[in-house]
């Protein structure tokens, strides 16, 4: 066996045909020159095309394991492509178009459909309420309850009253209608009538006028003062600000709270004193005059005065802050009867002249009257009860007085012809004193 191996010719695969016709198929460049043939002697690459051993003259042997490919087919840059997140923005971009066109087709049929459209609503219930609700409560008062119209000489003012009797009488406050030329009254109906003048007492800041001619009133049911207690609830109506039939709800914050109102004249003629009803119930100017009613639509009040913050405090607010204050209709109902029958009202007195400047506890008896007149009216119910001037008075009825105001309010809390018991501090020592309430005219 010889060391040599014959070498066969190439396979068909990898060698060019035997030929001189170019068979190449597109795209597929000529072989490259053999050694000696053209182009630089001795130079070549690897996987340049060489000469076999054995092959025919001219036969190009290819190396397809070579380094760099024999041919190269120039296939152009590659086609873009849409990625994930182009897709899902398109998508996104068309859902919105659709639906926005599709939202606004809808629209314009709608529109255009003559089909009504009517959207969900609770199906109408029963339109009564607990008589002791609020709401029942201020339908049983709301027609009883007026709002007055007052023009004066040189002002005008809004003001609330509620209808006493079938007569025509209507409560209110004497500062409502004090100054009054003309008295306009607008029922809850909004029917107007003009009303006069029956009469009216500034020391307990009461009135009476009278509509004429008004069928179909509605008086309310007056009820009992003494029966109030601290948290029971009520509710307020009237016309603040001129707004008619407004209601408010509250509860009584405290009772006997001895209130002084007026004032502006600066004699003390028109100074009225009030053992009021406190309440929460927000009450503003307007609501002067009208009822303060407990849970079963009965008046135990008539709102008169608020109490606002300090008129040098910069925060001052003119309205409501939760301290109201109301007549007892205990004592409405005894003024507005006398104001009825007589045209004015009587004021319980003891008789005798109080020490206003006086800053110690208690009520001082002065040591002198006006115009140098005694301070304790002979034969008058003081004196027959043994006081004597300087006396402090410091209880009536066993309820502490703090000053002389507050005297004066105790005593008018009551009737002509009352029994007080006085507790009277006189050179140090505490005495009781039984006393008669006297009678006197007021203003």
């Amino acid at each position: 066996m010889s060391d040599s191996q014959q070498t066969d010719p190439a396979p068909q695969w990898w060698s060019r045909p035997e030929g001189t016709a170019d068979s190449r198929r597109d795209g597929v460049p000529a072989p490259r020159p053999a050694a000696g043939e053209g182009g630089d002697e001795g130079s070549g690459d690897a996987g340049q095309a060489v000469p076999t051993a054995g092959a025919p003259a001219g036969a190009v042997r290819y190396d397809p394991w070579g380094v760099q490919p024999l041919q190269v087919v120039d296939r152009g840059r590659d086609r873009p492509g849409f990625r994930l997140w182009q897709v899902a923005a398109l998508a996104a971009a068309t859902a919105l178009f659709a639906g926005g066109i599709g939202g606004y087709v809808g629209v314009l049929a709608e529109r255009q459909s003559s089909t009504r459209l009517e959207l969900p609503q609770a199906a109408v219930a029963d339109k009564g309420r607990a008589p002791d609700s609020v709401a029942g409560i201020a339908a049983t008062a709301l027609p009883g309850v007026v709002t007055l119209h007052v023009r004066g000489a040189k002002s005008s003012g809004t003001g609330t009253g509620f209808v006493l009797d079938p007569q025509g009488h209507i409560l209110t406050n004497n500062h409502v209608v004090a100054d009054a030329k003309e008295i306009a009254v607008t029922f809850s109906t909004g029917e107007s009538v003009t009303a006069e003048l029956v009469g009216r007492d500034s020391g307990y800041d009461l009135a009476v006028v009278k509509v004429s001619g008004v069928r179909g009133l509605r008086p309310l049911s007056l009820g009992n003062s003494e029966n109030v207690k601290v948290g029971d609830p009520v509710v307020a109506i009237g016309a603040p600000f001129d707004l008619s039939n407004t209601v408010t709800a509250g509860i009584i914050s405290a009772t006997g709270r001895p209130v002084t109102a007026g004032g502006d004249k600066g004699d003390g003629s028109d100074i009225s004193y009030v053992d009021a009803l406190q309440t929460d119930a927000p009450i503003n100017p307007g609501n002067s005059g009208g009822p303060l009613l407990d849970a079963r639509a009965h008046v135990v009040g008539i709102n008169s005065a608020i109490r606002g913050a300090d008129k040098g405090d910069p925060t001052r607010q003119g309205g409501s802050i939760g301290l109201g204050f109301a007549i007892p209709i205990n004592q409405g109902k005894r003024v507005a009867e006398e104001l009825i029958a007589t045209g004015h009202a009587t004021h319980p007195v003891i008789g005798v002249t109080l020490d206003m400047d006086y800053t110690g506890d208690g009520a001082r008896v002065g040591d002198k009257g006006e115009d140098g007149k005694p301070s304790v009216t002979a034969g008058g119910p003081g004196a027959r009860a043994g006081i004597r001037p300087g006396d402090v008075i410091t209880k009536v009825d066993g309820q502490r007085v703090r000053g002389g105001d507050e005297l004066i309010i105790k005593i008018r809390a009551h009737r002509p012809g009352d029994p007080l018991t006085l507790t009277v501090l006189r050179d140090g020592r505490e005495r009781t004193l039984d006393v008669v309430l006297g009678s006197a005219n007021g203003s």
